[in-house]
């Protein structure tokens, strides 16, 4: 008789600056392993798998992500207690917001219908070292409202093929964002934190390897003179092959929010 698998969205938020990514590594500390970890603790002898919504890079952190449990024979009956145990034995930069059933079709990768990524940065000073994991510090001046000007750019539909590493031939370059624009944060603040600092958000339906990365860091070129808005819009032609090459540093990266169909 084959065992009944019974299948759990989960919703996850983690700070990222000690791990690796999302993706299991020999080795290494990441997102997967390490609530993969405590699963096998709290379930011992229980036979499941996880599947996450999607790679994060290593030091990106996430206020919410999810991943998917397939577990077998008997299913969670008690929620509430339930995740109540996870977060108690998982470390304590990764917490599980909720979680609920769902069935068989559901696919986590292909019913991904948004995601919104935020950048957070600060310029001039130097920043307090306890900002590190959430703000990249760039110590040159920035031109913010020719950055601002720039962001728009990337607005509504374009060719990305300039915006991605690795990537094969196979790849759909052609992406949609519903927002790109950069503003004041006061979306994440400490006593710690700059006076002032800026928040790049994203929001579309998929993204390619290091895309906003890439976005954020030809922003930054941007804002320092190196690049022309004329620059930046050639880079978003089909027919530019001009692959761009500053990364902005991945601990400014936040996964903001997520949502299914």
């Amino acid at each position: 008789m084959q065992p009944t698998r019974n299948y759990y969205l989960f919703k996850v938020q983690y700070l990222g600056y000690r791990l690796h990514g999302w993706q299991r590594q020999p080795g290494l500390k990441t997102v997967e392993s390490l609530i993969k970890k405590t699963f096998k603790f709290i379930l011992p002898e229980r036979k499941f798998k996880i599947l996450g919504s999607s790679r994060t890079d290593a030091m990106a952190s996430a206020n919410e992500s999810a991943f998917e449990l397939f577990l077998y024979d008997d299913p969670i009956t008690n929620f509430q207690e339930f995740l109540i145990t996870l977060n108690k034995n998982l470390p304590p930069d990764i917490k599980v917001l909720d979680m609920e059933m769902v069935t068989e079709q559901f696919n986590i990768i292909q019913h991904s219908k948004q995601k919104e990524y935020l950048y957070l940065f600060s310029y001039g000073r130097k920043n307090h070292p306890f900002c590190a994991p959430l703000i990249t510090n760039i110590l040159d001046d920035l031109d913010i409202g020719l950055m601002q000007q720039g962001a728009k750019l990337f607005e509504g539909s374009n060719n990305f093929k300039n915006y991605c590493v690795s990537s094969s031939g196979n790849n759909l370059f052609e992406r949609h964002l519903i927002q790109s624009d950069i503003a004041v944060n006061t979306i994440y603040t400490a006593n710690f934190f700059p006076e002032t600092s800026y928040v790049f958000k994203v929001k579309g339906s998929g993204f390619l390897r290091y895309q906003i990365r890439l976005m954020m860091g030809t922003l930054f070129q941007l804002g320092k003179g190196e690049l022309s808005l004329e620059d930046l819009k050639d880079s978003l032609l089909p027919e530019t092959n001009k692959q761009m090459k500053n990364i902005a540093p991945a601990s400014g990266l936040i996964l903001n929010k997520i949502e299914f169909e």
